[in-house]
């Protein structure tokens, strides 16, 4: 059953997982924030963020480094060079119509993936390009396959987690697997999972893809605001 969760921590998804579920993945310099290396890139500042919180995020980034904001408002002082913009909506299953078919459930042909599977995963997001997705993401939660003649086709799995939500990320199938239902099935698993611990499900998702929102609204998933993902480079001289 879903307990009632706090929606407002889902205006901050990564800062909110740092503090909370993915503190043991966590890199600190003062109230700025990152993953681990090989686990995400994702980073954060306060809220409302000064000069000395971006500049903590600097010296915890290094110079002239990657910063992906993601959905974070805030925006950087000069010195910061951007590297992209995307537009894209953030959804929340609202709980009010049944989650998807447990995974284990006979005939779903949805399986877990561990450890040993990573080099698949690797293969499979490197064909399908779903985003971001490093060696240790899968770190993040539990991720859920779909096999067919022994290899792997299709995945989707588990990434933020601030406080009483999970977000489903990663949702890929291969194209010569596509239109067999595997996305729905994996995110249905996924959705029955979440839910099963007292969680609600979310998930990002690019304005421009429009399959996507259309099946995430099919299996129930509600919009609940405009985002837009950012990306700068760190300032190339560190802090004296």
């Amino acid at each position: 059953m879903v307990t009632n969760v706090d929606e407002s921590v889902l205006d901050d998804p990564v800062g909110r997982s740092l503090s909370g579920p993915h503190a043991h993945l966590a890199r600190r310099v003062g109230r700025a924030a990152t993953y681990l290396a090989d686990v995400a890139t994702f980073c954060a500042v306060s809220t409302d963020p000064g000069d000395g919180d971006w500049a903590d995020l600097a010296e915890l980034l290094g110079p002239g480094a990657f910063a992906d904001m993601f959905s974070s408002p805030a925006v950087p002082p000069p010195g910061w060079e951007p590297v992209f913009t995307l537009e894209g909506r953030q959804m929340i299953w609202p709980g009010d119509g049944p989650p998807g078919a447990p995974d284990d459930e006979p005939g779903t042909g949805v399986v877990e993936l561990g450890q040993d599977d990573v080099p698949e995963i690797l293969d499979l997001v490197a064909r399908t390009q779903p985003g971001p997705f490093w060696p240790r993401t899968r770190e993040l939660g539990t991720y859920l396959g779909v096999r067919a003649d022994g290899a792997l086709v299709a995945m989707a799995g588990e990434r933020l987690r601030p406080p009483g939500w999970t977000e489903i990320s990663a949702v890929c199938t291969v194209p010569e697997a596509r239109g067999r239902g595997h996305a729905a099935r994996l995110v249905g698993a996924l959705t029955a999972r979440i839910v099963a611990r007292g969680e609600r499900p979310f998930l990002h998702v690019a304005e421009a893809n429009t399959t996507a929102t259309a099946l995430y609204e099919r299996l129930g998933f509600k919009t609940r605001g405009q985002v837009t993902f950012r990306g700068f480079t760190t300032p190339d001289r560190p802090r004296s």
